[in-house]
């Protein structure tokens, strides 16, 4: 499957697929699975994984069975695909080529596409009750977008492959926009001036009611501790209360509150009985729930290692706020970038106070080190180019004191060969 179709997050652009015609004539042909369970669909810049997988933790938590679709994966192929925080089985995921190979070569499908029919069929084939599905790259015309969901959730609009969704917040936000449809409610996790007058034309057209997370949780506040959010505490129409979260990346207190948002209009407008407590309970055991992996993830202390997988401009900001309140004596950077990557806007964020291995993961898409050297040094980026991931993390642990940050970011292949070696601390 790897090797025989197109596959964007390996090959870039070449292998994305701006039209629904394939993955179309695949659910048609496989019965149209995607409407056989209710289903939730999620976009945004960043946030829409993180969103997702604290849905799916509170809908398990309330005894729905649940099916969650994202993209991409970090280590195993079926990452992407789970029902109650348990992977698909490599023996369905076989069986289901083999059944459908003849189909397959037919119509010549995208990686994305084939793995977005498989996700329907095998959510169909196993009665989920609802379904947290992730676009994978935009939204008007990803494949996920043959769905007729309950709910639409836009998490943010910031810079992300402008080269294939447009060259401003406002052509990216019609991208995005796409997948509210008619007369069901859309959610829009960030209100931005620039973005907020797309979503509120678009929604307005479709007659679907439009509500923001200011709007419903409008009492919001995060305590942060010395390695990221500690509290939580909100006052809303639907109820108040306080807990710790599983996700404490700084940058997760704005998906916290869409999160809750959501889970306000699930109870209002979609009418599913959900309890404050469950939910607090949730989005506390979000991690062993669902096994989220990568999002300001500690592989281990002294020296503190820590993994994130923000890749474009607003993740990289919210990152570098939050290391700004660890305590360390010297700060170890192992980076990596896929080559179609516009990095002015990255790098140019990076302390010049840190020591920096860069890296190339293992697939075509991969920067090479040399090169991302080149162009580190044009910011005044110092440090080595290593052969491969495990050789830039091998020198920074070698390097690192007890009291110092190893920090893995730039590149979701970059942190997903490191967890690999972590791999037994998974949940």
């Amino acid at each position: 499957m790897f090797q025989a179709l197109p596959m964007f997050h390996r090959q870039g652009k070449s292998a994305y697929k701006k039209d629904l015609t394939n993955v179309r004539l695949l659910c048609n042909a496989l019965g149209n699975p995607e409407n056989n369970f209710r289903s939730i669909h999620i976009a945004g810049t960043n946030g829409k994984g993180s969103v997702s997988h604290m849905l799916s933790a509170v809908l398990q938590k309330h005894g729905y069975k649940t099916g969650l679709y994202i993209s991409p994966h970090y280590i195993d192929y079926r990452e992407r695909i789970k029902v109650n925080g348990e992977y698909i089985s490599k023996n369905y995921v076989r069986h289901f080529i083999e059944k459908n190979r003849s189909l397959l070569d037919e119509i010549q499908p995208s990686f994305f596409e084939m793995t977005v029919a498989l996700a329907f069929h095998y959510f169909s084939d196993q009665g989920v009750d609802l379904a947290v599905i992730e676009t994978g790259l935009g939204g008007r015309l990803d494949s996920t977008n043959i769905l007729h969901p309950i709910l639409s959730i836009i998490t943010n609009i910031s810079w992300d492959h402008a080269d294939m969704l447009g060259d401003s917040f406002e052509k990216i936000a019609i991208e995005k926009a796409g997948i509210i449809k008619n007369h069901t409610p859309a959610l829009i996790g960030r209100i931005q001036n620039e973005t907020l007058p797309v979503f509120q034309k678009n929604a307005a057209e479709k007659h679907a009611p439009l509500f923001t997370a200011e709007q419903l949780i409008p009492s919001f506040h995060c305590d942060q501790g010395p390695l990221g959010l500690a509290k939580v505490q909100y006052n809303a129409p639907m109820g108040s209360g306080e807990f710790q979260p599983g996700l404490t990346g700084i940058y997760q207190e704005e998906n916290i509150r869409t999160a809750l948002a959501a889970c306000a209009l699930l109870q209002q407008a979609c009418k599913l009985p959900l309890k404050s407590s469950s939910i607090h309970e949730a989005l506390s055991q979000v991690v062993t729930l669902t096994r989220i992996m990568g999002r300001w993830q500690i592989l281990q202390n002294q020296p503190l290692l820590i993994c994130e997988s923000a890749h474009n401009e607003d993740g990289i900001a919210h990152l570098m706020r939050q290391i700004e309140n660890i305590p360390f004596l010297q700060l170890h950077l192992v980076c990596g970038f896929v080559k179609d990557k516009d990095l002015a806007r990255i790098l140019n964020q990076f302390p010049k106070h840190a020591r920096y291995y860069f890296v190339q993961a293992k697939i075509p898409r991969a920067m090479p080190a040399q090169e991302l050297l080149e162009l580190a040094k044009t910011y005044q980026l110092f440090g080595k180019a290593n052969v491969s991931v495990k050789r830039g993390l091998s020198q920074a642990l070698r390097n690192a004191n007890p009291e110092d940050l190893i920090l893995v970011s730039g590149s979701i292949f970059v942190v997903g060969e490191v967890l690999e070696k972590y791999s037994h601390l998974k949940n």
